[in-house]
């Protein structure tokens, strides 16, 4: 019964065992400036049209504390002001979640190609070191490797050509 036990201990000393670190990676990929500028000049985009609707906003809100203030205003208008101000707010909170949505996607889009870049050299440095196991840090802290695991950044670099 102990040598039962003690086999799947046995079969994992055995186990050819690689790390790697796929941020440290992507970090040194020369598209990920490329998808940063890309991202940057859209997110500027939006930031920029949010801004005008804030502009809208507070005018809006600035017309809406004059008409307050105003005791022979009749009630009607005050009430459309303040409408007004409720639907310019509801416009600017759809504005954010859609643009921050539309970032998402595209930050997505502009980065799985160098992910899958990657993905594809690790796999391969895995595949020609025969390794069972190719651990990725930046996804999963190891608290230990000892000697027997082999760090293989060298060789993914050099199969991305970094």
């Amino acid at each position: 019964m102990i040598a039962v036990a003690m086999l799947p201990l046995l079969l994992m000393a055995q186990a050819r065992i690689g790390i790697v670190n796929s941020q440290q990676l992507f970090d040194l990929m020369p598209e990920k400036a490329t998808a940063e500028a890309q991202l940057k000049a859209l997110s500027d985009k939006y930031h920029a049209e949010y801004e005008l609707l804030q502009a809208e906003f507070n005018k809006k809100y600035a017309d809406y504390q004059t008409v307050a203030a105003d005791a022979a205003m009749p009630e009607t208008i005050k009430e459309r002001r303040v409408h007004e101000l409720q639907e310019s707010d509801k416009k600017m909170r759809e504005f954010e979640r859609r643009a921050a949505d539309d970032l998402a996607a595209n930050r997505t889009t502009l980065t799985k190609p160098i992910t899958d870049k990657i993905q594809a050299a690790i796999r391969q440095a895995g595949a020609q070191g025969n390794f069972d196991v190719v651990l990725d840090t930046a996804v999963t802290p190891v608290a230990y490797a000892g000697p027997a695991t082999v760090d293989l950044m060298p060789v993914v670099k050099t199969l991305l050509g970094l």
